[in-house]
């Protein structure tokens, strides 16, 4: 794929391999999520794949900038799950409006004002239109229609129109950026070198729901289905996930809240995807050896050790440090006696019979020779556990996490959990055999997803679908407010940044005129920033297969031109969108005619600009570096400081 992309020495070359790299991944982009096989042509191994993440995983670029995208692609998706298909689209977009100004002769100080002066006044457009789930959904019997004949939950079709906005109540200075220096220049911030990971973006604040509207009121139903973004099915499991905590927790069904860290996924090869469930407890996929062990466990009260780590006699927590260079003699010389892993093991298994451990949960991975002797024992170890699963089987049963086997005592040691064979699944799955619901007594909030396919390669997009499905479902009752999608808030965005261009072309003339100095390139920015936008749009409309790119950009153009003011921007832009689905969170939302109409599809408010955010700061932070390579820094130079990104 990179070998027909031509790099032009002359100019950047970093932008340029961005761009070549964005475009790698735009069929993936937006409602036809077509499955595709990458072959390595060495060992001759496929892989199939139908996203941007998955697809940058398998292509593993080599290059710097390759290695840059590919951490912040993994970083984004790690938090939000969703929108790396938008985040890499306009990285690439907004690296070629950046080699045109560049060729244009415009400063790569100019460059980085201008754009970040673009992306202010797109916040400043979501933060004016972004929409309250409150006001959404807060009398569903009158908002939303009834369930999907084809659904066994209720998940609406047809969720509110023309729901009332919230402006008033989101507070301006949360939605604009803190990373300009004095002289307004936009810097970067990075919290861990070359990942663009952030907790929580400072820019992005919790829309306040209005003080009459309760927040046991919002139908988390209600606003699954204006995030569901043509995912039924998948949708359907995360609303069901969120009931059955609602239920276990005795809290109301409607309650704003979903926790997603306690839900957890196991794949079952072999059985039609209609057979995918929503499970209380933990259940996990063991091998023979372990479902022996669990069969003989079964309807017993077991105690259970938590490990925080690796179940290893290598094992050192993080941060830990040995000293280079030192050894022991015992170490070195062979004495006949027990190897110092064999040692472990052998202390360790003794602790664990001492405290009659029957269950051992371990967060990383346990050694080969320790699952072998606790097979023995009849102790059953599961490996690989989240740790918020941890945290629950601690405080349900109130077993301390330890780092290492050898810190554990009797006060470490929870009790109260059982295991259940859930299903027997050895003549369908060619590894494991037995699924196994690991449960307490007590409620722990932790629910297990069920996730079925005939197709083993297709296994993985389906776990990807659900929790894209699941987090933006958790990021928007979270966030407490919603964006306009069918291409709405990007249109808006594009029209106020053309509106802008025109105007700073305006002031400019004028100010030349007046003998001043004006900001002559700010409105080619914009523009070209502008342009980006509508290239995203007219690519997902692309990929729907009724529009070529010629017609789908013209057709934008002449739907910004024709509207008036906001909500014609809004109604008009969605009636492009109106025969094609969608499934990523950060691409432009769009529905079936027969199942939608103009504002009734939403994205979210966190993962969007969250993605926006990051493909601006990876177009600027090459496009400094390309600069500094090609013309080196002058720290003797006034004022060169100041241009400078620091990581």
């Amino acid at each position: 794929m990179f070998r027909s992309t031509i790099i032009n020495q002359r100019q950047h070359v970093g932008l340029q391999k961005l761009s070549a790299l964005a475009g790698v991944t735009h069929s993936s982009l937006g409602p036809s999520k077509n499955y595709k096989f990458i072959q390595d042509e060495t060992s001759g191994e496929s892989s199939l794949v139908c996203s941007c993440v998955r697809l940058l995983e398998n292509l593993e670029p080599t290059c710097a900038v390759g290695q840059l995208v590919n951490e912040t692609i993994q970083a984004h998706q790690k938090v939000y799950h969703s929108g790396s298909g938008c985040l890499l689209f306009l990285a690439g977009a907004w690296s070629r409006a950046a080699l045109e100004c560049l060729q244009r002769g415009i400063s790569v100080a100019h460059i980085i004002s201008a754009m970040s002066e673009g992306m202010d006044m797109c916040l400043d457009v979501c933060r004016k239109n972004s929409i309250s789930t409150a006001s959404l959904c807060a009398a569903p019997s009158e908002n939303c229609s009834a369930a999907s004949q084809d659904s066994d939950h209720d998940l609406p079709k047809k969720p509110v129109v023309g729901a009332s906005q919230v402006s008033s109540h989101l507070r301006t200075t949360g939605l604009t950026h803190k990373t300009h220096n004095t002289s307004g220049q936009r810097r970067i911030k990075l919290t861990h070198s070359r990942h663009f990971c952030e907790a929580k973006p400072e820019y992005v604040s919790a829309v306040p729901r209005p003080p009459s509207q309760d927040s046991k009121y919002v139908d988390i139903a209600c606003i699954a289905g204006t995030v569901s973004h043509g995912c039924v099915d998948a949708m359907n499991l995360a609303v069901e996930a969120s009931r059955m905590q609602s239920k276990n927790s005795e809290q109301d069904v409607s309650c704003s809240t979903f926790d997603v860290a306690k839900v957890m996924t196991c794949v079952l090869p072999g059985l039609p995807e209609e057979h995918a469930c929503v499970l209380p407890g933990c259940v996990v996929l063991l091998s023979a050896e372990q479902a022996s062990v669990a069969q003989r466990l079964k309807q017993q009260h077991l105690k259970v050790a938590l490990i925080n780590g690796d179940l290893s006699d290598k094992y050192r927590h993080l941060g830990f440090n040995r000293p280079a260079g030192l050894g022991r003699v015992t170490e070195k010389l062979d004495l006949g006696s027990l190897s110092k892993e064999e040692e472990w093991v052998e202390n360790v298994l003794t602790s664990l019979l001492k405290l009659n451990v029957n269950l051992i949960l371990v967060s990383g991975v346990a050694s080969e020779k320790l699952i072998q002797h606790c097979y023995t024992q009849h102790i059953l170890v599961v490996e690989k556990m989240k740790d918020s699963v941890l945290k629950a089987f601690a405080s349900a049963t109130g077993a301390v996490p330890v780092t290492y086997a050898t810190q554990l005592t009797k006060h470490c040691v929870g009790t109260g959990t059982q295991v259940a064979v859930w299903r027997d699944l050895s003549s369908n799955e060619r590894k494991s055999s037995v699924a196994v619901n690991i449960s307490t007594n007590s409620n722990t909030g932790l629910v297990t997803v069920i996730l079925t396919s005939c197709v083993y390669g297709k296994l993985q997009a389906l776990e990807d679908r659900f929790w894209a499905c699941a987090y933006r479902l958790h990021h928007a009752l979270k966030d407490g407010a919603l964006l306009p999608g069918a291409g709405g808030i990007e249109m808006l965005c594009v029209r106020h940044l053309q509106k802008h261009s025109r105007e700073e072309n305006g002031d400019s003339v004028q100010q030349t005129k007046a003998g001043r100095a004006g900001s002559p390139y700010s409105d080619v920015v914009l523009r070209l920033m502008a342009d980006g936008l509508i290239d995203y749009v007219s690519t997902v409309m692309v990929n729907t297969g009724r529009w070529s790119k010629v017609k789908a950009w013209t057709a934008v153009s002449r739907q910004l031109q024709d509207s008036n003011g906001v909500l014609g921007v809004r109604a008009k832009c969605s009636k492009l969108f109106l025969e094609a689905e969608t499934e990523d969170s950060a691409s432009s939302s769009v529905m079936k005619s027969s199942e939608a109409s103009a504002g009734e599809v939403y994205d979210n408010l966190s993962v969007k600009l969250e993605a926006w955010r990051k493909a601006l700061d990876l177009v600027l932070l090459v496009l400094q570096t390309d600069a500094e390579v090609i013309t080196g820094t002058d720290h003797k130079t006034v004022g060169a400081q100041a241009n400078l990104m620091l990581l």
